[in-house]
């Protein structure tokens, strides 16, 4: 019931009860008084014809002008009339006391007390306190509908709060990580800059050293402010997509050979085995996905721990898709932490403990890349053999 329909009810009970009582008891006590009249003086009319034509016949006053029996026995019921009317006048007036009563107590508890919960909830609001709910009235009005939306507000201003407590918790972690990441290389330039500027590089080879050492730092410097920068366009959703139609073959054959001189630097095999057919097409950024597969590959090399590392990229053919395997023989990942590696700022123990730990962005980048280029990432590890990236993407077809 609407709250305009329960206040046109409301009006109409107050206004039509009292009338329609009050029509019935004045019905009923006439109804009364003229039987009663009609029985102690014979009259023969009938007293239902005397009701319904509202008319009596007495017999006539005589000539002398005094009333007769039957005149002077109206004149002697009148007061027994007054008396009834004034009784029903008081009836009347405990109806309209117990109607304003009920009609009261049912505004009161359909209209006034949930807005009295929504001044308690606002309060609440004000106060901070989120971890309440509104009772919603069961009448399907107006104020329902109004206690509905507020709780839906309410959750809506929860999620908002909670998410910005989040936010500021992975600011502060983030803060947390890269001072952490950037004290290791700043370190490591001042002190051989030290060296050199005090001559403990005294011969060709060691000052040849100290450079490269200074140049390899600075370069880790450079990658994390690139995914600093790179973070901050997920975040803003603006990452910058330009998709186009790609051969799986040939892209992938330019990776590899892209790669080969890093793997070969750092005494690691690389192994490629393509299983695609050469007319595979894919719709992906391919400056998006070179930075995967370069962060994919730049963890096998930064996490390898055996003196003969082993990279190997196998593309395989699927039905509707294309599947890219990237695997390594390095140290690892526990089963424990295998869930959360694409989590934002996740680090696992071994890395975290270890001087070569990354910021923790660098595979929730991968996952937002590839996931925006409408495939999927997962990964499978054996702690102490080696971890394979795999990831799956949609084939063009014509």
């Amino acid at each position: 019931m609407s709250l305009k329909t329960k206040i046109t009810v409301a009006f109409l009970t107050v206004v039509l009860v009292p009338l329609f009582l009050m029509a019935v008891s004045f019905l009923s006590i006439g109804r009364y008084q003229l039987r009663e009249f009609s029985e102690e003086h014979g009259i023969s009319q009938d007293i239902e014809g005397v009701i319904n034509q509202s008319v009596i016949v007495f017999p006539p006053s005589d000539d002398a002008g005094i009333m007769s029996p039957v005149t002077r026995r109206v004149a002697d019921i009148l007061p027994r009339l007054k008396t009834a009317a004034v009784q029903m006048v008081g009836s009347i007036m405990l109806i309209l006391l117990f109607t304003g009563i009920a009609i009261v107590s049912w505004i009161h508890n359909s209209i006034l007390t949930p807005i009295r919960q929504l001044t308690e909830a606002t309060q609440q609001i004000k106060e901070g306190n989120l971890d309440f709910e509104v009772e919603v009235p069961g009448s399907g009005d107006e104020l329902m509908t109004l206690c509905e939306n507020f709780n839906d507000m309410r959750a809506r201003l929860k999620e908002s709060s909670e998410e910005k407590l989040e936010s500021e918790s992975i600011n502060r972690e983030l803060i947390s990580n890269i001072t952490h990441d950037l004290k290791t290389p700043v370190t490591s330039i001042k002190g051989y800059a030290e060296g050199i500027l005090d001559g403990v590089a005294d011969t060709p080879e060691k000052l040849d050293r100290y450079v490269h050492t200074i140049y390899n730092k600075a370069t880790d410097l450079d990658r994390l402010i690139n995914e600093l920068t790179f973070y901050s366009g997920i975040d803003a959703n603006r990452i910058p997509y330009n998709f186009a139609k790609i051969s799986v073959s040939d892209y992938f054959q330019d990776c590899v050979d892209d790669i080969s001189m890093d793997l070969e630097a750092g005494n690691i095999h690389l192994t490629y085995v393509n299983e695609v057919p050469e007319n595979t097409f894919v719709i992906a950024d391919p400056v998006q996905m070179k930075k995967v597969i370069n962060n994919i590959v730049g963890n096998s090399i930064k996490y390898m721990d055996k003196e003969k590392g082993e990279v190997g990229i196998r593309l395989k053919d699927a039905e509707l898709s294309v599947i890219v395997e990237i695997s390594d023989n390095g140290k690892g990942i526990a089963a424990k932490d295998l869930p959360y590696i694409f989590d934002r700022f996740f680090r696992t123990d071994s890395s975290r403990n270890s001087s070569k730990g990354g910021s923790g962005i660098g595979l929730s980048i991968v996952k937002k890349i590839v996931e925006d280029q409408g495939g999927r990432i997962w990964a499978v590890s054996q702690l102490g053999e080696g971890t394979t990236m795999m990831m799956e993407f949609r084939k063009y077809i014509e």
